[in-house]
């Protein structure tokens, strides 16, 4: 080192967050153990312990119910901050140790499962969304717990009479007297939550056209308002993804290929065996982004006559593609449209982008 010269000490910070108290261990560049604290899980007394570590301090979080806010507070105080997937390990486990053994993850560069995480991007969009989705699966579940009155009954309940209040007065004739109340009372549950939903889809797609890509990216087929403003804080930003398919392996649409025992021994020489090889989809994806453009591909099925991703889907039914399949490969070519159409700010057009979506 040229003398007079000092460089600055790199400190690894791994934190185990949890709802009243926070684990912190700190190693430096060599591994060595720098201190271990416990700290409470606010704000201010994050932001002050990590004012007192000297240096360049890297941080090291899992993803949870605190990652998104711990980024949000951190991010310009410190260097680095990365979030990581949780993954399940054996032996024995402790906050201490699991804070020791984020320090170490993002000490050596084992970033396996990085989570993306953007403090500046969406972040209003991104509560509306998340809020959204809550009350969307709430409205599911009173829809599925009033019919189940119905259905005990041997009444029946198909199709959507019975979520009117007019409707559930004409079914409930057939229940008994003791069941009319329960299903009263959750058909005013239903009432109110389905009021509660649109106030929030409204709330959530006006925030989403504060952006204008939002507008641009409606013009694909198979989404309108509400999936683009469910799209938007879940991706963030599309320069993410080099190619389409590593788009497709966050959606959940990378084919994989499993396989054992591909080796055997013939005449003195190892050669490939011929075994069944099994495929399928890659597992570790974003289900909300997966159900989005699956959600888009049926629309497109269902919804439309003369678009040239519908005849996609029937020509590969003539072709003796499964139904289910046939889905999959158009949801694919939506997700590789809207990939493109992000990355130029362009409206879609189909012939422009019928070469971009081909597998």
């Amino acid at each position: 080192m040229i003398p007079g010269k000092r460089t600055a000490m790199e400190r690894y910070l791994g934190m185990d967050v949890h709802a009243r108290s926070s684990s912190c261990c700190v190693l430096d560049a060599a591994g060595k153990l720098v201190r271990r604290d416990v700290v409470e899980t606010n704000g201010r007394a994050l932001v002050g312990y990590v004012k007192l570590i000297p240096g360049n301090v890297h941080v090291c979080i899992e993803e949870g119910e605190w990652s998104q806010w711990l980024v949000e507070i951190l991010t310009g105080r410190i260097k680095e901050i990365v979030v990581l997937s949780k993954a399940w390990k054996p032996g024995a486990k402790s906050d201490a140790l699991d804070a020791h053994e984020l320090a170490e993850r993002i000490r050596t560069g084992r970033l396996d499962g990085a989570v993306y995480k953007d403090p500046r991007r969406y972040t209003d969009l991104r509560e509306l969304a998340r809020a959204y989705a809550m009350v969307t699966q709430d409205v599911a579940r009173t829809k599925n717990r009033l019919k189940s009155f119905y259905r005990g009954r041997g009444v029946d309940c198909a199709g959507e009479t019975v979520y009117s209040p007019r409707g559930r007065s004409q079914k409930a004739q057939g229940l008994p007297a003791s069941m009319r109340q329960a299903v009263e009372f959750l058909g005013q549950e239903l009432d109110g939550l389905q009021a509660v939903k649109a106030k929030a889809e409204a709330a959530m797609v006006a925030e989403s056209h504060r952006h204008k890509i939002a507008r641009l990216l409606e013009t694909a087929p198979g989404l309108g308002p509400v999936r683009v403003a469910q799209l938007l804080p879940i991706v963030i930003t599309p320069h993410r993804f080099r190619t389409k398919r590593q788009f497709w392996a966050y959606c959940g649409f990378g084919v994989v290929v499993r396989s054992s025992a591909d080796w055997v021994r013939e005449d003195g020489c190892w050669i490939r065996a011929q075994v069944n090889q099994t495929r399928g989809l890659n597992f570790n994806h974003n289900r909300r982004l997966k159900a989005i453009f699956k959600g888009a591909a049926t629309t497109v099925i269902v919804h439309t006559r003369h678009d040239p991703l519908r005849e996609d889907y029937e020509r590969l039914l003539v072709n003796g593609t499964k139904p289910n399949l046939a889905r999959l490969t158009i949801a694919r070519k939506i997700a590789a449209i809207v990939l493109t159409m992000w990355k130029r700010e362009e409206r879609y057009s189909p012939e422009r982008y019928r070469e971009t979506s081909v597998a």
